[in-house]
């Protein structure tokens, strides 16, 4: 059975046109607006052949342009790929002839890439994807909203990629749309609430924004290359009521405020991305800034796991527990550290035309996450690290975000990040790569850090080896790529 829903946006502009919906730069849609520009999207879809059924790929930034893309795509009947405009010109030809997208949509910053790639996909039609500025197009535009059909494929938004080939998820607008409400039901709805949006709208977690801002009503304030004072000031100017980050990004926006106090609008931070470092969580605590820790991932169409907001500091490094209706299990006895895997309708069907890579990853409906974390008596999720990345040292298992952890409670450690070698005795041991605070102190701070580590963790889990880096590989999101860290070991490049 088919279940479908009025266009989200298009109830939106008819229950409160005037209502701010959309804030980049100088631009200011209302809801109304942003229909408009919504149906002029659809229009050059058309405009360009494209048939309901067909997915189209995207390379741009998180702009404007896109978010009138991404809702014109159910008034044509086609599916969103959101190219990752991180990656290379091979891994661009790679996903866009595995998703078969006929046609690929590109905005002016990222035309010289395209240059790149035009040739080796001849069968594919490349277009620049212009701003909405012109008002009469808008204007004239005619209606093409309809019926979103929630089974229907949405996206297909390809994994990081931290360990081999990206998959590509198919997520549905039923999967957006139960992870909107679970969102809303754990963190409430205020009638002025405003989402800054500082991930990538290439990422779940920023197109995750775009829709709930429909489905809710919501004004969304979009960032289009994250700065941390830029950042910091539309939270002052726009009376941002919550922002969703990663630990790195929210270390940055730390330091650029200083000790000026965040406003008392600021109800959430959404803090999200991987294990977050202790020592971070604790510097919020001390301000007083309303962390709340949550876990998700592309395959659950962002949020999977948040901590309620009244538990922030009593239950200060969880993630919190499974939001409504979403089941959550460790694979492991009571209380003990084990793979996590999820169920429910938040949860996408698989991946697209990788029938093994989905009946590996979703087994009698349980999403197997790869990830590792334990449950306290409370039932509240730890996330520990992911299973790929688990050093097993002399039998002993040793999970490098905790190490990662201890590393960044150095005060002269600005990034960490830890990964497992080959060794004859102990089968891995675990090597640390770091990023120094000051670079002309970098003698002192290797010389520091065995000390410092010998007091604070166990002795099987000391690095061996310690190497110093002006930066570290992370993914768009900010996920640190520790297997970029292990290649660079390999091929002796550190």
């Amino acid at each position: 059975m088919t279940t479908r829903l009025p266009d989200w946006l298009a109830r939106r502009a008819d229950l409160m046109p005037d209502a701010p919906a959309l804030i980049a730069g100088e631009l200011r849609w209302s809801f109304a607006d942003l229909h408009r520009a919504a149906n002029a999207a659809a229009a050059r879809l058309r405009g360009f052949e494209v048939e309901a059924g067909q997915r189209v790929a995207s390379l741009m930034g998180s702009n404007p342009g896109f978010v009138a893309l991404l809702h014109a795509m159910p008034r044509v009947g086609t599916s969103c790929v959101p190219l990752n405009t991180r990656l290379t010109p091979p891994e661009l030809v790679w996903q866009i002839g595995h998703c078969r997208a006929p046609l690929v949509l590109y905005d002016q910053a990222h035309a010289a890439t395209i240059e790149q790639i035009r040739a080796q996909l001849p069968a594919v039609r490349f277009e620049l994807w212009r701003p909405f500025v012109d008002r009469a197009e808008l204007e004239a535009a005619p209606e093409s909203s309809r019926l979103i059909e929630l089974e229907a494929i949405q996206s297909i938004i390809y994994t990081s990629g931290t360990t081999g080939n990206p998959k590509g998820a198919m997520i549905s607008y039923a999967n957006h749309w139960w992870s909107a409400n679970a969102s809303a039901l754990n963190l409430g709805l205020l009638p002025n609430d405003c989402w800054l949006a500082i991930l990538p709208l290439f990422h779940v977690g920023g197109m995750s924004i775009l829709m709930r801002s429909v489905i809710y009503g919501q004004k969304v304030v979009l960032l289009e290359r994250f700065d941390a004072g830029a950042a910091n000031r539309l939270i002052d100017s726009e009376g941002v009521t919550i922002v969703s980050v990663v630990a790195t990004t929210l270390q940055r926006m730390l330091e650029e405020r200083g000790q000026r106090a965040y406003p008392s609008h600021l109800r959430c931070m959404l803090l999200g991305g991987g294990p977050a470092p202790r020592p971070l969580l604790e510097a919020c605590a001390a301000r007083a800034l309303p962390v709340v820790q949550t876990y998700g991932m592309t395959e659950t169409a962002s949020q999977a796991v948040t901590l309620a907001p009244a538990d922030a500091l009593r239950k200060l490094g969880s993630a919190g527990k499974p939001l409504l209706p979403l089941e959550l299990r460790i694979d492991a006895p009571p209380l003990q550290a084990g793979e996590i895997l999820l169920r429910g309708p938040m949860v996408c069907a698989g991946y697209v035309d990788d029938p093994e890579a989905t009946a590996a990853a979703i087994r009698d409906g349980w999403l197997h996450t790869g990830d590792i974390g334990r449950l306290d008596e409370e039932g509240y999720l730890y996330l520990l690290d992911r299973r790929s990345d688990l050093i097993i040292s002399g039998g002993e298992n040793i999970y490098p975000a905790e190490l990662e952890a201890a590393l960044l409670a150095h005060p002269g450690v600005a990034e960490a990040g830890v990964v497992g070698v080959p060794d004859q005795e102990w089968g891995q041991v675990p090597v640390a790569f770091v990023v120094a605070r000051q670079p002309a102190q970098v003698e002192s701070l290797l010389a520091e850090l065995p000390n410092f580590l010998f007091e604070r963790l166990a002795r099987y889990k000391l690095p061996r080896r310690y190497f110093v880096a002006s930066e570290l590989p992370r993914t768009a999101s900010g996920k640190l790529r520790r297997n970029v860290l292990r290649r660079q070991l390999e091929k002796g490049i550190v």
